[in-house]
């Protein structure tokens, strides 16, 4: 009896530690990833900083000194003060740092495109599906879709925020959408050579919701790590690409096998 879809699915999964001995078995991936490595965590920081001053430019001076304490209402707001200025620089810290990985990761994205290509190739062998290669407006549509992808998580990171004032299970919430927008991010390199919109993206996703859970687990859990989510989501990105290419190709590639196998025995 034939195996179902389903069943090979889940038998392609590719563990973490394989994508890492992929790559660093690879002198080619090794060395893109290191320029990419370098590009994203100066293009990020650059942004972080600009992100800052533009956003710490519009408050003035309201945090710079805190009300004097001197009567009951003034301790009042001199407590309320100190946790308004708390909630703010969380706040505007965690926006500031995803607005300036967004920029970072439309910028970059053709480079990452050629990452993935290159993994998917030395993974695929002779099953890779040839494209039209590298060109100028290769190079627009990859950084198109990536802009698509940065404008969608700036919707992602809004929504995110309001979820996290929902009691209980805000905060559930709204890590579950930085999980799954992470899978995205990563998906969207070999799904964007495909030419896939961005609907189809998504509904890739939903169809393949442990899978993508896996593969964004990881990525959201660090940039929540304050001060090194940066240097962190910069030296990992690359390795991450990779790793989602390698389980993306793996399951198109089965689901390819089994619509042929369907197919051949139908005609039988």
């Amino acid at each position: 009896m034939p195996s179902s879809n389903k069943d090979h699915i889940h038998s392609r999964y590719i563990p973490l530690s394989q994508s890492i001995a992929f790559l660093l078995g690879r002198r080619r991936l090794v060395g893109l990833s290191l320029v990419l490595f370098l590009v994203t965590i100066v293009l990020t920081w650059v942004g972080y900083q600009l992100s800052l001053d533009f956003i710490d430019g519009i408050t003035g001076s309201f945090f710079v000194s805190p009300p004097e304490p001197t009567t009951i209402f003034g301790w009042l707001k001199h407590k309320g003060w100190y946790l308004l200025k708390w909630l703010y620089l969380f706040i505007t810290r965690v926006v500031a740092f995803y607005l300036a990985f967004l920029v970072a990761y439309s910028i970059s994205t053709p480079g990452y495109v050629v990452l993935s290509t290159a993994a998917e190739k030395l993974h695929a062998g002779d099953k890779f599906e040839l494209d039209d290669g590298l060109s100028f407006k290769g190079v627009l549509l990859d950084l198109f879709e990536g802009i698509k992808i940065a404008g969608f998580g700036i919707i992602v990171t809004v929504a995110a925020l309001v979820a996290n004032f929902i009691p209980l299970v805000g905060q559930i919430i709204a890590f579950l959408m930085y999980t799954y927008y992470s899978a995205l991010m990563f998906l969207d390199y070999p799904a964007s050579r495909r030419r896939w919109s961005l609907g189809r993206k998504l509904a890739w996703l939903k169809t393949h919701g442990k899978l993508s859970f896996r593969l964004g687990l990881f990525p959201a859990l660090v940039s929540m790590i304050p001060l090194l989510n940066i240097f962190l989501i910069a030296m990992l990105f690359p390795l991450l690409t990779v790793h989602a290419t390698l389980n993306f190709t793996s399951l198109e590639l089965n689901a390819q096998n089994v619509t042929k196998e369907n197919d051949h025995g139908h005609r039988n």
